[in-house]
């Protein structure tokens, strides 16, 4: 029988152990302190049931749903009278989901779920996108959207959870939570507006309170994936804009969970939120995306007002995980697709996969799929290990050293999060692009009819740099992090250019030189666009001490005219900090398993090249553009044409 986690070496490698289990089932199982009641007695009980879950739902989606990927991509999903209908197959196939109890996958047991960890529902996800992606992401809005819910109502304090088992006792949107996990119900999120994409500032939708203290929005919102779901969380503008607010009016944002629609007892449906339209879209057909009207729909406010962009991270932080994740199951499909076809062809006396153009573009895909998987599962643990400190320590019985402790761990794991999970968001989407490009240049020909899936996939693929946080948003905030750490403890990072140098020449492990070598051309790279950055400020930084560096660096500062050197090459330092991070994590697999060192030898031959070509274009390029597009030679420009 066909299953897509058993036929897959490195994902299970993850599994038996590239997966810190013992930590992420023990802070899901609150210590095991429900271990008499439903929940389990150890770690090696949770990670047995863990098992059978991935082998049942490698086994479903391999046999019940890729067998009629090329049926959803054809029959799409209907607009009927204002309602987004779905076609038989791809009912049927969350109707068996459902049955399988797989939409609740990762709920608290106390509120109808499982209580797995986030990181087997997004491997999981993976799997799902490899049999196909539009079915995955409109997956992801089940269980997704209503963990959303449980994670908020303990964030702003609206949940009562016992101190010392973690069972939620109550939680503001328990019905909502329940209705989701039994399938009968899912939700979405609701940012992107007309001329207001990656822009969130110039966001229009508008939160209104009446006398009473009732919440309403009002406004349009479109590219809504699942947008026909029950349950919304809406972005929308709340406050008066405030020219001074350094957030750039993200300040004067609120975050609000709005019903869509009630149903009676006959089943006859009554509209809140009314659909627009179902975009026509290039790929994706298997999932609705939708526009949407609120007309003064009532609202439920989460948290405070003013508070919306910081929820919205949260939303939109484990989202770009499932991207990854469903990245990644869309890359699988691709490889295998090409491989099976390569060695199935033949040519001049020998298949394909034997003639060396091939054989080095199939490698190269396997090689790039494993090192954005180990990106991707060390992205999603320590964003799961931040989320879940973060409850126990606002609703667990500590003490002061405990607590500390605690905070400390949940520091550290936000702070790899937040490094990770834009260099997977960027690296998975681009390379699901090309490898679905890579998979149909293998077929030749064939490549580019219907009757193989290589256009299909390219098809799907192409939207993945675009949702979720376009590629250049992901640069932008990986450059932001990274010059900006610098600029406020320029002392550590000198120290941290030294010790990498020495490394890339002492280093014993040849392995472990050739990854600090790579470092070091990143570092350099970074130290670069520090410099050009700063500018007169570096300069001017000469002739005082270093301990002064850090007031004077983080002071007057203009973004736009100041950080436009380090805006134009944001794409190529996050394609660097991406090469970089899957290098260390690889060796770190390969200190551990030697098995893994394999797969970092891969990797290193394509990344070293790679690295040298993107710092001489950040180091040589730029400048030319740059002059042309400053308000001096704009001005110089215009003066000269009158």
């Amino acid at each position: 029988m066909a299953n897509f986690f058993k036929d897959n070496d490195d994902l299970q490698y993850y599994f038996d152990k590239g997966v810190d289990w013992d930590s992420l089932a023990q802070i899901t199982e609150h210590d095991f302190a429900d271990a008499d009641g439903e929940g389990f007695r150890n770690t090696e009980e949770a990670v047995e049931f863990y098992r059978d879950i991935i082998e049942m739902f490698g086994q479903f989606t391999a046999e019940e749903i890729k067998p009629y990927e090329r049926e959803i991509d054809e029959n799409g999903v209907d607009f009927v009278d204002g309602e987004v209908v779905f076609p038989e197959r791809l009912a049927g196939i969350f109707e068996k989901i459902n049955e399988l109890d797989l939409h609740h996958l990762p709920i608290p047991r106390e509120l109808g779920g499982m209580n797995a960890p986030m990181m087997l529902y997004f491997m999981n996800s993976e799997l799902m996108a490899r049999a196909d992606v539009s079915a995955m992401a409109h997956h992801g809005f089940h269980a997704g959207i209503a963990m959303a819910a449980v994670v908020f109502s303990a964030l702003e304090g609206s949940s009562d959870i016992d101190p010392v088992t973690g069972r939620i006792n109550e939680t503001r949107w328990r019905k909502m939570v329940e209705e989701i996990s039994a399938g009968k119900a899912w939700g979405c999120m609701d940012i992107t507006e007309p001329d207001a994409g990656s822009d969130m500032g110039a966001l229009r939708a508008v939160g209104e309170q009446d006398a009473d203290g009732n919440w309403y929005v009002t406004g349009e919102k479109i590219f809504i994936t699942s947008g026909h779901g029950k349950y919304h969380f809406v972005i929308a503008r709340t406050e008066g804009a405030d020219p001074d607010d350094p957030m750039g009016g993200l300040n004067a944002l609120s975050m609000f969970l709005v019903k869509a629609y009630e149903d009676d007892a006959e089943g006859k449906r009554t509209r809140i939120v009314q659909l627009s339209r179902v975009e026509e879209k290039l790929g994706h057909h298997g999932s609705a995306t939708c526009g949407l009207v609120f007309d003064k729909a009532p609202a439920e406010l989460v948290g405070k007002r003013g508070e919306g962009f910081k929820y919205m991270l949260t939303l939109m932080n484990n989202a770009r995980l499932g991207v990854g994740f469903e990245c990644l199951g869309l890359s699988e499909s691709a490889y295998r697709a090409a491989a099976e076809y390569a060695a199935g062809r033949g040519s001049m006396g020998k298949t394909i996969d034997r003639h060396e153009m091939i054989a080095e573009y199939l490698e190269t895909m396997k090689t790039e799929i494993q090192g954005i998987r180990a990106v991707a599962v060390t992205a999603c643990f320590h964003e799961e290990m931040a989320q879940k400190l973060a409850l126990a320590i606002r609703y667990g019985e500590l003490g002061k050293n405990e607590k500390k402790q605690m905070k400390r761990s949940m520091k550290s794991h936000q702070k790899i999060a937040r490094r990770l999970t834009p260099l997977l968001k960027y690296l998975a989407a681009e390379k699901a692009v090309e490898h679905a490009r890579t998979s149909l240049q293998i077929h030749g020909g064939n490549g580019y009819t219907k009757h193989y899936l290589p256009e299909k996939l390219l098809r799907d693929a192409l939207v993945m740099p675009i949702y979720e946080g376009t590629s250049q948003i992901q640069a932008l905030m990986a450059m932001k992090d990274t010059l900006g750490g610098i600029i406020k403890n320029p002392q550590a990072f000198v120290k941290r250019l030294a010790q990498t140098r020495w490394r890339a020449l002492s280093s014993r492990n040849p392995l472990e030189r050739r990854v600090a070598q790579l470092q070091t051309v990143s570092l350099s790279a970074q130290q670069h666009l520090v410099l050009r950055t700063a500018g007169n400020k570096v300069r001017g930084l000469r002739r005082k001490p270093i301990g002064e560096w850090t007031d004077e660096l983080t002071k007057n500062w203009n973004p736009k005219r100041d950080f436009a050197f380090a805006m134009l090459h944001a794409e190529r330092l996050i394609q660097l900090l991406g090469d970089t991070a899957i290098a260390e994590l690889l060796l770190a697999q390969a200190d551990k398993h030697p098995e893994r060192a394999d797969v970092l030898e891969r990797h290193l031959e394509r990344a070293e090249p790679r690295a040298r070509y993107l710092l001489d274009q950040i180091t040589s390029t730029g400048h030319r553009l740059l002059e042309k597009l400053s308000p001096v030679a704009a001005e110089s420009t215009s003066q000269a044409a009158e």
